[in-house]
Order: C-alpha cells, then structure tokens, then sequence
C-alpha cells in the first residue's frame, strides 16, 4: 500500500442536519420529507400511469384467460391467470406507494387505455393473444426500465418497488416467449 492509498478522504460522508430537523415538522405529510423536493408530483404521475398500464393488463390477461381456445390452451390459459393476479398485485403495491406519497392512485375506467402504456387486446387466436401479450410485457418492461432511471436516488423506495415489479414482468417475458410458436 502506498501513502496516497491510505489518505483521508477531502469529503465526508454526513447527514444535513437542517433536512433532520425539517422532518421534525409536518407531521401530516407522512413520510414526505422534504428531502422529496419537488420530484413528488412527478414520481405520483409516473405511478398512475404504470397503474393504468397494470390494470389494462388485467384486463387483458383475463379476457385471455377466459376465451383461450386450442389444445394447449389449458396450460397456456392457466398463466395467463397467474400474470392477471401477479399483474393486479403490481397495481395494489403502485396504489399503495401513491398514496403514501400523498397522491391519489386514478382507478378511473374512462381514462385508463389513455393513460396505458400497453395496449388492451381482444384476439381470438392462442398465439395472436401470446403475442399481445409478450408486447404489452416488453413495453412494460421498457416503462418500468426509464422509470427507475428516472427516479434514481430520489426516491429509493419507489425505485425499489419498481425494480421487484420489473423483475416479475421480465419473467412474464421469458414465459411468453417460450410460448410462442407451440
């Protein structure tokens, strides 16, 4: 080891006190800080549009369920309703994470294909509903991805959350794209 490797950092690694101290005050705001600063507005409006996406999906997912026709429509079918409840999981947690923040989660049916990112689908064929699918899953995943690096640091426990969501609809992916051309 040489002398310049044992050197003591020029920076340090300290809490801003005034912020500790800030936090001390308006209690009715829960667990905004203000170290949220003004990114709360924003991180709330990505999250209503990741739940109108989460439920869109639902939605698709059970049609899929319900009319998946064909051979191996039983097996394929069965997912199909596993991804709808996984994907109805994902919009109770973004739900949850807005209200947290202060936000009020938008469950309003009128304008959820408006506010999607993914698209609903109404196919009648086994690999045309697969398909859909799988878009809807790599557009999420995509969503899910610029979102994280959106937010980044500025708010780690929605980034966390979305990080476990994204994990899921990447396995969403790899299942689907198994599927097709069974």
């Amino acid at each position: 080891m040489t002398a310049a490797t044992l050197e003591a950092p020029t920076e340090r690694l300290l809490l801003d006190e005034t912020a500790l101290k800030a936090a001390s005050h308006s209690l009715d705001d829960g667990v905004l800080t203000p170290s949220y600063g003004p990114w709360r507005d924003d991180i709330v409006k990505l999250l209503n549009d990741a739940l109108a996406t989460e439920l869109v999906c639902v939605l698709r997912y059970k049609r899929h369920y319900f009319t998946a026709d064909g051979v191996q429509s039983p097996a394929i079918a069965e997912e199909f309703l596993v991804h709808a409840n996984e994907e109805s999981a994902h919009a109770d947690k973004i739900a949850e994470r807005i209200v947290q923040l202060g936000g009020e989660p938008d469950f309003n049916p009128a304008s959820l294909q408006g506010r999607s990112h993914a698209q609903y689908d109404d196919s009648k064929d086994l690999q045309a509903m697969v398909r859909a699918n799988l878009i809807a899953e790599r557009i999420a995943i995509e969503a899910y991805r610029q979102m994280i690096v959106l937010i980044g640091d500025k708010d780690p426990t929605t980034r966390r959350m979305l990080e476990g969501i994204l994990a899921q609809e990447e396995e969403h992916a790899d299942e689907l794209k198994d599927w097709l051309g069974h």
